[in-house]
């Protein structure tokens, strides 16, 4: 049976809801049947510190994307790479393109946008640390650069690119700084140049007077702001920042679903993860938490995709 036969077998048979199963089942085969010596014994992990404390658990502070690449996990975007490699399907990145990623994060994307081999590859990301894994991927391409800027103001020039892509980053900025960011990838981009996006929205039908609540609960457990917006309100705002949108998307939100998690990541990359949040009380205890936010809110939050064009005429 091959890999992929065994990844499919494998997806069919998992339950929606047994993520915390496996998580105990691994906790339970990483436990040491025998107690281990005294000097080799690992101490408890501390409780949680009060809120802004710097003490206590590493997975108790991160934000919650980067918990979740931490514990091995690849994909983070709240579409999945169905939906990843569905907008850049419509995008449609070749090797004559000038490719500007905001945010890319430990890389996934930036894999399938120089599987391509364009002539320029810029990637964005505010990090500067010599451990950003964006770069063992960067590392392969010789027209690829990471650039240390925020995305409001990333000093590449004007009409450098012709793909700007952005995935999960958006989100979590203010109405005020996304349109920012708009602008942003409006500047950078050569008329007729593409600007893709994926990130989380609100379901057509969601309750106006729920939305706040589930962006507190979002925002509360992640430890960052969400900002879902409506299929509508993204649309508004790229025509606010210029753009013309040629296509749109949507996806279930289920980032920590069994199903998706083998999907993305491969039976092996679900194993790991499943294997590493068990053996870390405070990881798995935040991972859970996480879980069961995105699930409370499934019926209200989705993942949206759009790839929206600067008009061939404008300046």
């Amino acid at each position: 049976m091959s890999t992929e036969e065994a990844q499919a077998c494998m997806c069919s048979k998992v339950p929606v809801d047994s993520i915390q199963k496996a998580a105990a089942v691994a906790k339970k085969a990483s436990t040491p049947t025998a107690p281990s010596a005294p000097s080799s014994t690992v101490p408890s992990t501390p409780t949680a510190s009060p809120k802004g404390s710097r003490s206590g658990p590493e997975e108790q502070r991160l934000q919650g994307h980067w918990l979740l690449a931490k514990m091995g996990k690849r994909v983070l975007r709240p579409g999945g790479m169905e939906m990843t490699r569905r907008i850049l399907g419509q995008a449609k990145p070749t090797a004559a393109d000038r490719i500007v990623e905001f945010g890319p994060g430990v890389g996934k994307t930036a894999e399938l946008l120089l599987a391509v081999h364009p002539s320029k590859y810029w990637g964005v990301d505010v990090r500067d640390d010599t451990d950003n894994p964006l770069l063992a991927v960067l590392s392969h391409h010789k027209d690829a650069e990471l650039v240390n800027a925020d995305a409001k103001n990333t000093g590449l020039e004007d009409g450098c690119a012709t793909l700007v892509v952005g995935e999960a980053m958006l989100t979590m900025q203010s109405d005020k700084d996304k349109l920012a960011i708009m602008r942003e990838a409006y500047r950078l981009l050569a008329p007729g140049g593409r600007y893709a996006l994926h990130e989380m929205g609100f379901k057509s039908d969601a309750p106006s007077q729920a939305t706040g609540s589930v962006e507190k609960n979002l925002s509360r457990t992640i430890k960052v702001g969400a900002r879902p917006l409506t299929m509508t309100g993204w649309t508004e705002l790229l025509s606010e920042a210029g753009f013309d949108v040629s296509y749109s998307t949507t996806n279930k939100m289920a980032l920590l679903e069994v199903r998706r998690i083998i999907s993305d990541e491969g039976l092996g990359g679900f194993l790991r993860f499943v294997l590493n949040v068990a053996r870390n009380p405070a990881a798995r205890k935040r991972v859970l938490a996480m879980r069961q936010t995105f699930k409370k809110n499934q019926k209200f939050i989705c993942a949206v995709g759009f790839v929206a064009e600067k008009p061939a005429s404008a300046r």
